[in-house]
């Protein structure tokens, strides 16, 4: 076995992508679809190299990359010199870092070492997790509706799409409506798609917060509770933090609810699934404290007897999912039926790819093979756009 590498460097590089068919706003906390205009979209890169030669690497899909970049920063730095296979002392050093100002720069940063663990042992991360499968059922998640006439404008439109998407082999389907919150509007959308192809998959819906009260939220609940919804995700706008709040609602529906995905840390997002305010827990590596950080949350819900989901696609949420025995669907989002998914844009190398066709003929999705997240970026063009490079000595 080669020596304990330890952290000598770090670099963490903002890139641009192209996006097109999409308005994007530049700090990446929204894209809709906007046919013939293209836009660019910041994203974030990572590479931790340790003494002994070896890389962790790690691309998160999304945007928000300065936010993300800057909080990387500034916690990298406390990794410098630390032994890179002590993942546990490591994300426990940065927690106690975070307590003033929120634990969004960890997530990266941690999956990066573990990118870095599996190339120094020579297997994939869900093996080092523990390992539980490699094929992961998938669900389509929308993108946001929009007002485009041959976009997802109408909940006809979504019909149609989740006929698509049934047709490609998916067994879920989940919508994001329209920013406004419109009772009347989701609802319709609901039950249009519900009385499409319910039965046939199961249907999920995410009102990302936007319908305005806990009333609004109990209306489109029971819509839900009427299509027999799987899931009910993220209700109205206390920004999905209120424990009260969802215990009020779970007392007047019956669809089970899924909040946690707003919550930064596995101690809340615990007492939420001991409160009951989710019947579900949420977990997202990018923002949750990487892969250590959603595990320990996977197996906090284990023990409550509840199930987990991962929140969005990448190789990480992948290798997350493969370990975990109580999570049931891997999220392709966010996808339209008339441009591509901007969280798999080609910084990928190798084949790997969260477009709306992933998935194989049985609706499932690969858990990458390689040693670390087991896939391969594409750096030239990383490089080629790139726009800054901090670099942490």
């Amino acid at each position: 076995m080669a020596d304990t590498p330890h952290i000598e460097r770090i670099e963490l590089t903002l890139f641009d992508v192209e996006i097109i068919n999409m308005s994007a706003d530049p700090s990446g906390f929204g894209i809709s679809y906007t046919p013939g205009r293209s836009s660019i979209q910041t994203r974030l890169a990572i590479r931790i190299y340790g003494d002994t030669g070896v890389v962790g690497e790690y691309v998160p899909g999304r945007g928000r990359a300065r936010v993300i970049q800057s909080a990387s920063a500034a916690l990298g730095q406390m990794l410098i010199g630390k032994p890179a296979l002590q993942r546990e002392k490591n994300y426990t050093t940065l927690r106690r870092l975070t307590k003033h100002v929120g634990e969004v720069g960890i997530g990266g940063l941690d999956i990066a070492l573990w990118d870095l663990a599996g190339k120094h042992y020579g297997a994939p991360v869900y093996e080092l997790l523990g390992g539980y499968r490699t094929k992961l059922p998938a669900y389509a998640s929308t993108i946001h509706g929009d007002r485009t006439a041959d976009g997802l404008s109408s909940p006809e439109a979504y019909t149609d799409f989740a006929e698509q998407c049934l047709e490609l082999g998916y067994t879920g389907f989940k919508m994001h409506g329209w920013n406004e919150g419109d009772v009347r509007e989701e609802s319709a959308m609901i039950e249009a798609v519900a009385k499409r192809v319910g039965g046939r998959m199961r249907i999920m819906y995410d009102a990302s917060c936007h319908l305005k009260t806990l009333t609004d939220a109990i209306e489109v609940g029971r819509v839900c509770d009427a299509n027999d919804l799987y899931w009910y995700e993220d209700p109205y706008a206390d920004g999905g933090l209120s424990i009260h709040g969802h215990q009020m609602l779970k007392k007047s529906i019956k669809t089970p609810i899924m909040i946690s995905e707003h919550v930064r840390n596995l101690e809340t997002a615990t007492d939420m699934m001991v409160a009951g305010a989710t019947d579900f827990a949420r977990a997202d590596p990018d923002y949750d404290g990487g892969i250590t950080g959603g595990h320990k949350l996977a197996y906090a819900a284990e023990g409550l007897g509840m199930d987990i989901e991962v929140h969005s696609c990448g190789p990480a949420m992948r290798h997350l999912m493969a370990a975990c025995r109580n999570a049931n669907y891997y999220e392709v989002n966010l996808v339209h039926p008339k441009c591509l998914n901007a969280w798999s844009l080609p910084f990928y190398e190798g084949g790997y790819s969260d477009q709306l066709d992933c998935i194989d003929s049985n609706g499932d999705v690969a858990v990458p093979e390689g040693p670390g997240l087991g896939m391969e970026y594409n750096w030239a063009e990383i490089e080629r756009y790139a726009v800054e490079k901090v670099v942490l000595t």
